[in-house]
Parts: C-alpha cells; structure tokens; sequence
C-alpha cells in the first residue's frame, strides 16, 4: 500500500501544469576549465539524474554554440539571453570553469530573475560566483571550497562548509568533480541534483495542492 501511494504521489508531481514534463534547464559557460571531463562527469550526470527522475532538461550557454572536445558534444538549446524563466521549474549550474573574474551581466540579471520569481536554482563551486555577484546570497548559507565570506562577493553571505547546502530555493555543493579528483572529497554532483529535484517537488506539490 504504501509503495502503491508514493508511485501515485510521484507520478502526480511529476506532471507539469499542462500535463507536460517539468523542464530543468542547466546553463553551462563557454570556455570552461578542463571542458571534456566535466561535461562528462558533472554535466552528464546532473542530465541523467533528472532525466531518469522524470524531468525534460533543456542546454542553454552565452553563445548558443554547441560544445564539444575529443569524445562528447553537447549541444546547447538556446542561448541565455533567450531563456524564459517560466518555462522552468528548476536551474542547475554546473562548475565548469572559476567565474570570480569574468561573470556577466547576463548572467547576473538571469540567476536574480530565478530568484526574484522564487524558483529552485542550484550551483556547483565555481558556478557560486554568479549567484555571488548576482548578490542574491545575501543572508544566505551556501557550500564552497573555502570561507569566501571574506571577499565582497560574499558579503553578509553565510559559509556552510563544502558538502551541499540549502537555504530556501537556493542550493550550493563546495565540490565538482574536478575538485573531488583532486582533493579526495566527495563529490557534490549527485546529492546537489536531488537536493533540487527535491525541492521542484516540493514547490509543484503545493501548487497542485492548492489547485
């Protein structure tokens, strides 16, 4: 009885407003770090778990072009200045690439429309930066490699750790694979994409509540 419940609670969350599947839309940055590995051990996994979860999850990047190194390509959907944020019911953002320098406009005015509009939105270590200089961890906890409270990015910003870490909509992991290699912590990617799967659930499950 009880495996019969949580089937039919799942099914009936995972059917969006117009009986289509929610969309996920993961935003990767051009020009990233050790492109080839995370597209594989990061981009590919976060994919495949919403995938496999029920979710339809749409590629966007600054350029709209598509990526692609010596074994993967990727193809992008749509370029970020197109992405409308309704047509979304969660955003992930993988590391790929160190972002304190060179985070634009563009992306600042998407993660504050995210956040402004009260959906989930996740990001991985070097992806933090853009909700850093978006400003919208103002108050807020969030996982990095280190204490970057220290910075002005984070300013009134809360430092939970490396691990995952969620405060409200927003949810932040301190380790990308990359990392993980490197260092021998765990790796976030995982647990970051279920903490937003979690939370999409949550949010659609109130709507349909409140229908």
């Amino acid at each position: 009885m009880k495996r019969l419940l949580c089937l039919f609670l799942l099914c009936g969350i995972l059917v969006s407003f117009d009986g289509k599947a929610p969309k996920v839309l993961l935003y990767i940055e051009d020009g990233s770090v050790d492109l080839q590995y995370m597209l594989i051990h990061e981009v590919g996994k976060m994919r495949d778990i919403l995938k496999q979860s029920g979710f339809d999850v749409a590629v966007a990047t600054l350029s709209g072009e598509i990526l692609k190194t010596d074994s993967i390509t990727v193809t992008s959907d749509l370029k970020l200045r197109e992405v409308n944020i309704d047509d979304y019911e969660g955003f992930i953002l993988p590391c790929m690439a160190n972002a304190d320098n060179d985070v634009t406009s563009v992306e600042k005015d998407f993660v504050k429309k995210i956040v402004n509009a009260g959906k989930p939105i996740a990001a991985q270590t070097g992806a933090i930066w853009i909700l850093a200089k978006a400003g919208v961890l103002n108050g807020k906890k969030f996982a990095f490699r280190f204490d970057a409270t220290g910075h002005p990015d984070f300013e009134n910003a809360i430092y939970g750790g490396r691990g995952v870490v969620q405060d409200g909509i927003i949810i932040t992991s301190g380790t990308c694979p990359m990392i993980a290699k490197n260092t021998g912590n765990p790796d976030g990617t995982a647990k970051l994409t279920q903490t937003l799967i979690d939370a999409i659930k949550v949010k659609l499950n109130k709507h349909h509540s409140n229908k």
